[in-house]
């Protein structure tokens, strides 16, 4: 089940990690991706269809958080993409940030990462004082675009991370 349908958590943020069409991993694969970042996220719902990663839940009870991972291809992600390209030209970009904008041109696809805030927890024994932290959120960014050569977007801010 997706954290969407769980009343426990709600919805805080989405990112992309835009990658390339050829890189989409079986659901197998990108378990042990995201299991060998540590102990820290506990990989609940998986979901694959024609072979490939189509869904994947992670919860981080030390960030009092969750992420779903869904992944998608196609026209919406091409269109995206060259768009972000285009409203990347005008910014002042070091030159990481243009080698970034030059590997975008070649995305096709996206892993998208929803964020979500465990609420749940709040009156149900646990420190009322737990915030969400975005740590677990940013590490496993970082890993989805390390291990799949993608490039990390905060699609609200047209940023790249």
């Amino acid at each position: 089940m997706s954290l969407f349908e769980n009343d426990e958590y709600q919805w805080r943020e989405t990112y992309f990690v835009l990658l390339e069409e050829g890189r989409r991993p079986t659901a197998a694969e990108l378990q042990r991706v995201i299991r060998s970042i540590g102990n820290r996220f506990e990989v609940q719902e998986v979901r694959s269809s024609d072979g490939g990663f189509e869904l994947l839940t992670v919860i981080s009870p030390l960030d009092v958080g969750g992420i779903d991972i869904t992944y998608n291809s196609g026209e919406d992600v091409i269109v995206q993409v060259d768009e972000l390209v285009r409203e990347l030209a005008r910014a002042t970009l070091t030159l990481e940030e243009r080698a970034k904008v030059q590997r975008l041109k070649g995305c096709t696809a996206r892993f998208e990462v929803f964020h979500f805030e465990h609420t749940g927890a709040v009156g149900g024994g646990e420190e009322e004082d737990e915030i969400l932290d975005p740590g677990g959120l940013l590490i496993v960014l970082e890993k989805l675009a390390e291990h799949y050569h993608g490039i990390a977007v905060d699609p609200q801010a047209g940023a790249l991370l």
